[in-house]
């Protein structure tokens, strides 16, 4: 663990046997939270920091999530079960898919194929009466004093918010400003399908800029720079993005997602980061372009269509 604010310390799932992937959040407090399980293939492992970390199977009261894409909620149901004091916190878009993952595990194979089983695992169910479906600006009450305050942010995912713990400052934004890990340059954007949507995201970005937080810290993987400097960096790399999708099709009108993502590589994948093999690897496999384009391209189509009056 290493500790990234007064009071919070940052995990390693290490989803895939990968180290700097995509982390969880354990906020100390009389009633402490995790934010973030990572996927169920790694749930061994988190179960096995907190451990170390001193938090026994009685003290966890809080797991928190982002959002219930498998890669940071796949092992809420196992953590559930290991931690039986906790309360499971998940957007209130999400919270049925908890209760029963079936349609969740069932979109997950689709987009991911092999790699379900394979890297990130399936969902156990949580009991009902262990959730807690929150809406914008619910508070989370740690003890002494502490709270976290979730804020809706759409655009990655309509499921989505951020946690601001209001002690530190500290925003964790989930995916919604991107993915950069330790080995990368630059700021990714997270576009997937089937929810991406530019405005949305955009606004979302703003509404953390609002905040003024004192750190922004992204599940893939750890905090990044100046606040504000990297919101506004996230929104243009969006813009970004989207304008070379949109040249695409403004060329092509039967332009498809290979074509999109072949754009995108040529445009945003810069030669001269020089990544192992194996880092490349983790980065498509976590947030590849091709995925992006489809994200991207499932946007402009529903933009394209006509508005029911």
């Amino acid at each position: 663990m290493q500790t990234i604010a007064p009071g919070i310390r940052q995990l390693d799932t290490l989803i895939g046997g990968w180290s700097g992937v995509t982390a969880g959040f354990l906020i100390d407090g009389p009633q402490p939270a995790l934010v973030e399980t990572g996927a169920r293939s790694s749930a061994d492992t988190v179960v096995a920091a907190l451990e170390a970390a001193g938090v026994g199977r009685a003290d966890l009261r809080w797991l928190v999530l982002t959002h219930i894409h498998l890669d940071h909620a796949g092992a809420v149901g196992d953590l559930a079960r290991a931690f039986p004091e906790a309360t499971v916190v998940v957007h209130e878009r999400g919270a049925r898919h908890l209760a029963d993952p079936t349609r969740l595990i069932d979109s997950a194979a689709l987009v991911y194929g092999p790699l379900l089983d394979g890297l990130y695992g399936r969902m156990l169910p949580v009991a009902e009466d262990r959730l807690v479906a929150a809406a914008d600006g619910h508070r989370i009450d740690l003890g002494g004093g502490r709270h976290l305050r979730l804020v809706d942010s759409p655009g990655h995912a309509k499921h989505h918010h951020a946690v601001l713990d209001e002690h530190t400052g500290t925003l964790l934004v989930g995916d919604a400003a991107g993915v950069r890990l330790p080995e990368m340059r630059h700021l990714r954007p997270a576009a997937p399908p089937p929810d991406f949507d530019l405005e949305q995201a955009t606004a979302s970005l703003h509404r953390f800029v609002e905040l003024r937080p004192e750190r922004v810290v992204l599940t893939h993987y750890g905090e990044v720079g100046e606040p504000e400097a990297v919101l506004r960096e996230a929104e243009a790399i969006l813009h970004q993005w989207v304008a070379v999708a949109e040249a695409v099709t403004a060329r092509h009108a039967a332009a498809g997602v290979e074509e999109i993502a072949a754009a995108l590589a040529d445009a945003f994948l810069d030669p001269d980061e020089d990544l192992p093999d194996a880092v490349r690897e983790k980065v498509e496999t976590l947030n590849g372009v091709h995925s992006n384009a489809a994200g991207i391209a499932r946007y402009l189509q529903r933009r394209a269509r006509p508005q029911a009056s």
